[in-house]
């Protein structure tokens, strides 16, 4: 690779700061997979024929790349997190463009997995990164940030879609080429306007299991299962069940961003007031009665206010990562980031093909098991400490 510049984190000012190529890289991360997800449930049925089954199967093969996160230890091997990170945005790019020009179930697979390992290597390290660049005190807050700035983009370019898909009926695969250039134009800014961070603290370069991270881990595995039952079966229940059209879902994804652009900033500092333990059970709390309620509702505006409340918890997985930070180890954040990808996709890889068949006969019965995963993350969340720290990682330790 072509040798930067490199500077240390503290010294970095104005625009060249960490948070800034923070900031734009998820950007793009996230406007790339929106692009993608946006359409996914109404190409899916509407131009390769899935049914319940099959959107199954996707979701599991998409989840694959997440389940071997660990392997992005081999890949720091060879190149520095920072540059693992904007390769991880070329991959996203080139298979979420490849998307729309292959409208069959093969096809449709194959470019799924290759934008999963873009989306899934980016997201593990930039998990790694966040935790080592921003100050501990400060962290909830700017987490919070990034998540409202992440979503002002996610708004932009849902609306963007929507209008463009009502006014010019363009085809599914204009829009997928276009998602798939914007992160391959902001990886090449990120190569080219920012230097590299020297690390302040060396990180392990092996794969590292500690014992006493076991709740972190636990958390982290339920958290994969509940989300996916969000993020396959919530949507598809709009598609088949309520016959949403793509214009309908994509005005739902703008209401989750608008929510996370004016509240993401408040719950993060929320819970550094509030402490990890209590957010967390605020949120299993919460997702109890709306998994709950997906089960038997029947009225669209009903689902559709549920999908919106499902998602705003999802601003609360902040603590998760802000209770690792305070019991970690500052040099296992790498290798822990991709462990805990790994655990948190063994759910995900496992529960979309299981449940997908399930769906078919009493898709009730899908989200009814949603309600069981957030009851034991609840009873997971009262074991955190109020104040965790190395040497007391849950309340049975003293």
């Amino acid at each position: 690779m072509i040798q930067r510049k490199s500077i240390p984190i503290d010294l970095a000012t104005g625009w060249q700061r960490p948070f800034v190529f923070l900031v734009i890289t998820v950007l793009a991360n996230w406007i790339t997979f929106s692009a993608w997800s946006a359409l996914l449930n109404n190409f899916s049925i509407e131009q390769v024929h899935f049914t319940g089954r099959e959107i199954g199967i996707l979701q599991s093969l998409r989840e694959i790349p997440g389940l071997l996160a660990f392997t992005a230890i081999g890949f720091l091997l060879i190149f520095r997190e920072q540059t693992f990170a904007i390769l991880a945005l070329v991959t996203l790019g080139i298979g979420t463009g490849l998307t729309g020009y292959f409208p069959n179930e093969l096809g449709f697979y194959t470019t799924t997995i290759i934008m999963s390992a873009g989306f899934h290597y980016f997201e593990t390290i930039n998990h790694s990164l966040t935790l080592q660049w921003l100050p501990r005190d400060e962290a909830p807050a700017l987490m919070g940030r990034i998540l409202s700035i992440t979503s002002i983009g996610r708004v932009t370019a849902f609306t963007l879609i929507g209008a463009g898909w009502w006014l010019f009926h363009p085809e599914f695969k204009t829009v997928y080429l276009i998602g798939g250039f914007f992160a391959i134009i902001i990886a090449a800014i990120a190569w080219f306007a920012f230097p590299d961070y020297e690390e302040k603290v060396i990180q392990h370069k092996k794969l590292i299991l500690r014992s006493r991270y076991w709740l972190y881990y636990a958390l982290t595995f339920m958290g994969g299962a509940r989300r996916q039952i969000f993020v396959v079966f919530a949507g598809f229940l709009m598609v088949e069940k309520f016959n949403f059209t793509v214009p309908a879902i994509i005005a739902m994804f703008l209401a989750n961003e608008v929510f996370n652009i004016f509240f993401a900033p408040l719950i993060g500092r929320l819970i550094g007031k509030w402490g990890e333990r209590n957010a967390m059970i605020f949120e299993y709390t919460g997702l109890i009665g709306v998994f709950t309620a997906y089960a038997f509702v029947t009225n669209p505006w009903v689902a559709s206010g549920l999908y919106i409340i499902d998602h705003a918890f999802f601003a609360l997985a902040i603590a998760m990562r802000t209770y690792f930070q305070k019991i970690g180890d500052p040099a296992d954040m790498a290798p822990t980031a991709g462990i805990a990808f790994s655990i948190n996709h063994i759910a995900a890889v496992i529960i979309p093909v299981i449940l997908g068949f399930i769906w078919l006969e009493n898709p009730a019965a899908v989200f009814l098991i949603g309600t069981a995963i957030a009851t034991t993350s609840l009873i997971l969340a009262l074991l955190v400490p109020r104040n965790p720290k190395p040497g007391r990682e849950t309340i049975l330790k003293h």
